[in-house]
This record gives C-alpha cells, sequence and structure tokens, in this order.
C-alpha cells in the first residue's frame, strides 16, 4: 500500500507551499485538510492557495460549498477519501496538507463515522444550552454518558452540545464511538510530518505578520461581500478566525482596530491549541525551523527519510514562491 504523506502543523507554518512542493517532487496531488478552505468566496482570511503557489500541482476539497452551508467531519472524511483513492488509483501520491486535527485524525482513523448528527437539533439543543447552563445541560448528559461528562466542563457548550447531539441522533455516545475508533485499523497508512518553528516568539511573529498582509489585501471587503449574499452571522463559515471579528467591526460592535488585534490574539491561540492537539500524537515526525520555512530541503529530505518506493518520486522541477507571504498555512 502507498503511504498517504500528511504535512499539518500550526498555521503560518507554510504547510501549503510544503504540500504543493512536495507533490510537484513525488508527481503527486495535494488534497486540503481545512476547515475553512472547504468555502467558496472565502480566499483571504482562510489563506487559500492561489495558482501561482499550487504550482500547477492538481489541489482537491477547497471551495466545496458556499458559506451558507454547514459542513462536518463526517462529510469530509466521505469526500476527501473518495480524492485520496481515486488518486491512489491513477498511480499518483496523495498527499493531504492542513492544519484541522479533527479532519485528519478522522481521515485516517478507518472508522465509518456513525457520529453524523444533525444541524438542526444541533441548534435545538445549543438553544437549551444557553437557556438552562453548561451545569444542567452536563448532568443530562451524564445520565447516558457519564465518562464523557467526567472529562467536559461544564463551559465547554461545543463539546457538551456534541455529545449530546450525537448520542440523541445515532443511539451511540460518544465514548463508545472514540473507543471504537482505536479498536478500528487505520484507513490509510499514513506518514504525518508537522510543521513548527524552535521560537515561539517566531511563530507568533509570522502570525501577525500574515495578518497585516490580509488586511492589506483585502479581508474588510470579502467580509462584507459575504454578508452582502446574504451569508448569516451565526454561520459556520462566518464563525472562522478573522471573519467573526471582521463582521463585528462591519456592524458596528467594535472598531476595525481592535478587530484586528483580536484576530491576531486568536491566531495565536489557535495555532497554540493546534500545538498541543499535535503533541498528543506519538506518531507524528516533527520538521522544527530556525527563522523561515525550508522549503527545498524539507522536500528532499521528506523522500530521503521515508519508506516510500523509490519509483515513486521524480526529480523536483522548479523553485517553490518564496514561503514568507500570506498563504503559508
Amino acid at each position: 500500500m502507498r503511504k498517504l504523506i500528511v504535512i499539518t502543523g500550526p498555521t503560518a507554518t507554510g504547510k501549503s507551499i510544503l504540500g504543493a512542493a512536495l507533490a510537484k517532487a513525488v508527481g503527486g496531488e495535494v488534497v486540503s485538510a481545512d476547515s475553512m478552505q472547504i468555502y467558496k468566496h472565502m480566499d483571504i482570511g482562510t489563506a487559500k492557495p492561489t495558482e501561482q503557489e499550487k504550482l500547477g500541482v492538481p489541489h482537491h476539497m477547497l471551495d466545496v460549498i458556499p458559506p451558507w452551508e454547514d459542513y462536518s467531519a463526517a462529510r469530509y472524511v466521505a469526500e476527501a477519501s473518495g480524492c485520496i483513492d481515486d488518486i491512489l488509483k491513477r498511480g499518483k501520491q496523495p498527499v493531504l496538507a492542513g492544519g484541522t486535527g479533527l479532519y485528519i485524525d478522522s481521515l485516517i482513523s478507518g472508522l465509518e463515522f456513525s457520529a453524523r448528527g444533525d444541524a438542526a437539533r444541533r441548534r435545538e439543543i445549543e438553544e437549551d444550552y444557553d437557556e438552562r447552563g453548561g451545569e444542567a445541560m452536563l448532568e443530562k448528559l451524564r445520565r447516558f454518558d457519564p465518562e464523557s461528562a467526567a472529562k467536559l466542563n461544564a463551559k465547554d457548550k461545543k463539546r457538551i452540545v456534541r455529545a449530546i447531539e450525537v448520542y440523541e441522533t445515532t443511539g451511540v455516545t460518544i465514548s463508545e464511538h472514540d473507543h471504537a475508533t482505536k479498536l478500528t485499523p487505520p484507513r490509510y497508512d499514513a506518514v504525518k510530518y508537522a510543521l513548527t518553528f524552535a521560537g515561539r516568539d517566531t511563530l507568533y511573529a509570522r502570525i501577525d505578520a500574515r495578518i497585516d498582509t490580509m488586511i492589506r489585501q483585502g479581508l474588510e471587503a470579502e467580509v462584507r461581500s459575504l454578508l452582502d449574499m446574504g451569508v448569516p452571522p451565526g454561520s459556520t463559515a462566518m464563525q472562522a478566525i478573522g471573519y467573526k471579528e471582521m463582521a463585528d467591526a462591519i456592524n458596528g460592535c467594535c472598531d476595525m482596530a481592535a478587530a484586528v488585534e483580536r484576530i491576531k490574539q486568536e491566531s495565536r491561540r489557535y495555532a497554540k491549541r493546534q500545538l498541543t492537539w499535535l503533541r498528543r500524537d506519538s506518531g507524528v515526525n516533527w520538521v522544527t525551523w530556525s527563522e523561515a520555512p525550508e522549503i527545498e530541503s524539507t522536500v528532499q529530505s521528506i523522500i530521503t527519510e521515508s519508506k516510500f518506493e523509490r519509483q515513486a518520486f521524480k526529480p523536483y522541477e522548479g523553485r517553490p514562491p518564496k514561503a514568507d507571504g500570506i498563504n503559508e498555512k
């Protein structure tokens, strides 16, 4: 079985550029693993790779749905696995690139995603949470899934709602789902490379600089366009970092300078959560850079150090864009 190459890591570490360069070097194709790049009309704030940055390599799972639709990990697994299987059937090497850990782990796990849930019921449970409070909802969860309830804080609205939703719509608790996942053979033989920087300050500085670039390139206009399309401010797409804060500024809830600072702060917090998620995985191969991504040398290192069949690779042609721009995912 040909391995699935995974390029992941926190935001602003060069995942998109490295993924495209590696895919070009091995004659492969890229499958995005970014929960916000699946939305159409959301390019700047999601750091979606441009045509130049794709290096002529086919990319999948970008611009999948309009921004007013909901999306789920279950749907991602179904659609992304279809892309990967097709790439493999055509004798090409799939490269999964992105930073949404839940999508990546769910895709690799091999478990049929029975915990699909129901969007309408989820909204009802969220309203119930807002009305009754976290403690009451946690007690409700405890009645049928004490294991999950013991791990959650009453303020963790998202996970409490999700756990109740899954049980009510599937009859399977989140705990049972997690146990089954551990016993199920993986869907793909994957090797993960996680990108990071030696200094946390370097990563945070790069995140701040990228947000400044997004502002210059028209993030405000992009968000205004989405609102003009009628995309609800409470939709999943508009909860993405950068979009929610910018929408608040546009709607007069705060000034623009405060919104930009909040985008930077939330992006740094998100990067920290991504690192925490990845450090739980003992199978991750860490690629640590000092000041800037070293794309070409890393491509060659992955090829040299991997256990892939050598005939699957061909010499790298061309130079990737300099890794200091907006789309360093």
